[in-house]
């Protein structure tokens, strides 16, 4: 059977209706080397308001679309399988809100299905699409869960992301090493205590 397209999804309104042109972000950048106490017209940094610029186009890209659109595409010929679908390791960069420095980590994803299932890479492209923003790190993995739990209509949805942040890092407390583990459980992954068992051994450290 050929994969159906789940219902239509509404992408998200722009985070800034006013956005800068390409040449103002330039100038905010020069700006920003000059605060640092650098001069932004020596050889070395003239070309890097540029860089920056489309930089953060490629980093913050998860504004442009609605990554809910990646689970469109579903398989409903599955022979009959109904147990956890679990994807680890996927590679997360994102950008803590608060000091926009990068978070990276990984996150693992298991969604239990009821009729259909989809692409293991397109769990991963739904990762990518909400961690290229700025946010915390709670929100990002409630956003993840709650994308599939709504596109896929799954049985019970388990996301766990684990990433160590570049503000807790490189400045502040200065803590190399630390890393933030969350969680957001839902249906059968939460509620069940044998799934939800299952959903946090597949995830776990020791599984590497």
């Amino acid at each position: 059977m050929a994969p159906r397209k789940s219902a239509k999804t509404v992408k998200p309104k722009a985070a800034a209706k006013d956005k800068p042109s390409q040449k103002e972000a330039e100038d905010a950048v020069r700006t920003l080397i000059r605060w640092a106490g650098e001069d932004p017209t020596r050889e070395g940094l003239i070309d890097t308001p540029a860089r920056v610029a489309r930089s953060y186009s490629e980093l913050f890209a998860g504004y442009e679309s609605d990554p809910r659109e990646y689970l469109e595409r579903v398989f409903e010929e599955v022979g009959g399988y109904d147990e956890l679908v679990v994807l680890r390791n996927i590679r997360v960069v994102s950008f803590c809100e608060h000091h926009m420095l990068p978070v990276i980590g990984y996150a693992h994803v298991g969604y239990l299905p009821s009729k259909r299932v989809v692409g293991i890479s397109k769990l991963a492209r739904v990762v990518q699409g909400f961690a290229r923003r700025l946010q915390i790190q709670e929100k990002l993995t409630a956003d993840v869960a709650r994308a599939i739990a709504e596109v896929l209509k799954p049985r019970g949805v388990g996301v766990v992301i684990q990433a160590e942040h570049s503000c807790m890092t490189i400045r502040g407390v200065n803590n190399p090493g630390s890393v933030l583990s969350t969680s957001h459980l839902i249906g059968a992954v939460r509620n069940d205590p044998k799934t939800r068992e299952e959903f946090l051994r597949l995830t776990s450290d020791h599984g590497r």
